[in-house]
């Protein structure tokens, strides 16, 4: 496995000195953030969008010291009902990405309206009252199986191989049943961008995941979550309280084993290698309560310290 991380995660950074900490700290590659929820400070879309040399400019800048683009990551809502720049982010950054020669575009499902002409994007995550039903079968049906059924002819026809999709909250694709419906619908070139914070705050067990998920893996974010059980014990983990207040907070974003510690990242790297992913692990730093350099290094030490390098050469002895 190779370690890398969000470019995001040094959003304070100027695109250079990213770079430059990314080397300092020994990881392989970048993700790099272009549109949709990010501000993109390390990726001018328009620039990269019309000019070979800009987007050599830009390779160039990983090449020099030594690291690779992991991929580009147009996080946001493509069906979002009334922003269709988002869409057309994702289209362009595919288009990018092809020009480049990257293999794997990051992104997220979307969430559309509950029904046609509505304006805000609608998250069920209930079987009752009835009308629940109806606002699945429109976001599925009409909206989103169509529309990444265009998007996976678009990532074709640019080479683009591997749509990563976050399972995230207020998506349509949030864990595994999910996931795999729209893998069934659209093929194979959607699989899991799998980031065991979600679906610890969901309330899932990402080691099962990985399992339940072999074989559809496109990528991983190192990412972790603090469940706060005092907290927890009288909310629940269906949280809406403001992101900054940790203390008040049922789950919280953390730093990479302060929420699990080293033995159960040890366990979910086996279990990817078992599972037949030997790809990136992304780091993706949203504590807001470390330092982000600090977070990040930190980060880097202990996936260093986890996961699997060289290639396995075990072999059965002649008896």
């Amino acid at each position: 496995m190779k370690i890398g991380f969000v470019s995001d995660s040094l959003g304070g950074l100027s695109f250079e000195d990213m770079l430059d900490n990314a080397a300092r700290l020994g990881v392989q590659g970048v993700e790099v953030n272009t549109c949709g929820w990010s501000t993109a400070p390390h990726f001018d879309m328009q620039a990269m969008k019309s000019s070979a040399a800009a987007r050599k400019t830009f390779t160039n800048a990983f090449d020099v010291r030594g690291l690779e683009i992991i991929s580009l990551n147009a996080n946001g809502n493509p069906t979002h009902p009334t922003e269709p720049q988002q869409a057309e982010g994702l289209k362009d950054t595919i288009r990018i990405a092809g020009e480049m020669g990257l293999k794997t575009v990051c992104t997220m499902s979307g969430l559309p309206a509950g029904k046609r002409g509505d304006d805000m994007p609608n998250w069920v995550v209930s079987s009752w009252p009835p009308e629940t039903r109806q606002i699945l079968d429109y976001q599925w049906n009409e909206v989103l199986i169509p529309f990444w059924t265009g998007i996976a002819t678009l990532a074709k026809e640019c080479g683009v191989e591997r749509i990563a999709l976050e399972m995230h909250g207020n998506q349509c694709v949030y864990n595994v049943p999910t996931l795999l419906k729209l893998r069934e619908a659209v093929g194979p070139v959607i699989g899991a961008n799998l980031d065991p914070s979600h679906l610890f705050w969901m309330g899932a067990d990402p080691l099962m995941v990985v399992e339940t998920l072999s074989g559809a893996i496109h990528h991983v974010h190192a990412k972790d979550t603090w469940l706060n059980a005092s907290v927890q014990a009288t909310t629940s983990l269906l949280e809406n309280g403001g992101l900054t207040d940790i203390a008040a907070r049922s789950w919280s974003y953390i730093t990479l084993g302060i929420g699990h510690d080293e033995t159960w990242w040890r366990q979910f790297c086996y279990r990817l290698k078992m599972g037949g992913y030997d790809g990136w692990l992304s780091i993706e730093h949203e504590d807001i309560i470390l330092n982000s350099l600090e977070g990040l290094e930190r980060s880097v030490r202990l996936l260093k310290l986890v996961a699997p390098v060289a290639p396995s050469d075990f072999r059965l002895q002649a008896i």
